[in-house]
């Protein structure tokens, strides 16, 4: 099984790549799910037209029980993704990161990865802050890759490093390793230079290289993936390499 936590700055793009990663897995005939760990519950949107899933912590909120079956929390996009949403607190009161833990404890208990059998999983973090439940994907052992995306901007680039140290904090016991860097450009000056100086910095391969590209904006304002609305796109094939990638690293792995 594949199972990579992809982190990021707030905004820099880390769940259109995950939804666009997830859905080129899927077209590559892989069972996926992906697992929004951002309160905004936002990262599957995008495989579901634009109507997202009712997240985990809204749920548990207007329910005295917790759910009977993955069903309850959950939904089917694009490729047959199973698409969950871990959401947040009420905004102002508690701690976001506690919704993280709080999902991945009730998806052990209704036995969801044995039920589902996956091929992929990909966790969507946000990764401004790497603690706490933020942390949850590769300190507890959920992933055993993590994916930073960045692009030339200085602050998604300090982000970048924060992640890069706060994974190697965890390397003695044996839980996810920085894979790589997905390079999600912006068309800032000298974008890639910085970016390839970052990842040669930290030992790092640049896994992807994602243009700037109006058909991502375009098939976002319609609720879909570029591998869904323009599967011929320049963007659309980066990510079908990546996910190609993936699954040959995998399988000389197994």
């Amino acid at each position: 099984m594949i199972k990579i936590a992809i982190y990021g700055k707030g905004g820099i793009g880390k769940s259109t790549c995950t939804a666009n990663l997830s859905a080129a897995f899927a077209t590559l005939g892989k069972r996926v799910i992906q697992i929004g760990c951002d309160p905004k519950a936002d990262s599957t949107i995008n495989l579901l037209g634009g109507t997202p899933v009712t997240p985990v912590m809204d749920y548990m909120r207007t329910h005295n029980d917790d759910p009977e079956s993955a069903e309850e929390i959950s939904r089917s996009g694009f490729g047959g993704v199973l698409c969950i949403e871990t959401g947040g607190p009420t905004p102002g009161l508690g701690c976001a990161g506690r919704g993280i833990i709080t999902t991945f404890r009730l998806l052990e208990q209704l036995d969801l990865f044995e039920q589902y059998q996956p091929d992929v999983v990909l966790y969507d973090v946000l990764g401004d802050v790497v603690c706490g439940g933020f942390a949850a994907p590769i300190r507890e052992g959920y992933a055993e890759q993590v994916l930073i995306v960045t692009s030339g901007e200085k602050m998604a680039l300090y982000a970048a490093n924060n992640i890069c140290n706060a994974v190697r904090n965890f390397a003695d016991r044996s839980y996810a390793k920085v894979r790589g860097i997905i390079l999600n450009r912006r068309n800032v000056e000298d974008e890639e230079a910085k970016v390839r100086a970052f990842a040669d910095s930290a030992g790092l391969e640049i896994t992807a290289d994602i243009p700037r590209s109006d058909d991502i904006i375009r098939c976002e304002d319609t609720g879909k993936t570029v591998i869904e609305g323009a599967p011929d796109c320049e963007a659309a094939q980066r990510f079908l390499a990546l996910a190609k990638k993936l699954i040959a690293e995998d399988a000389n792995h197994a």
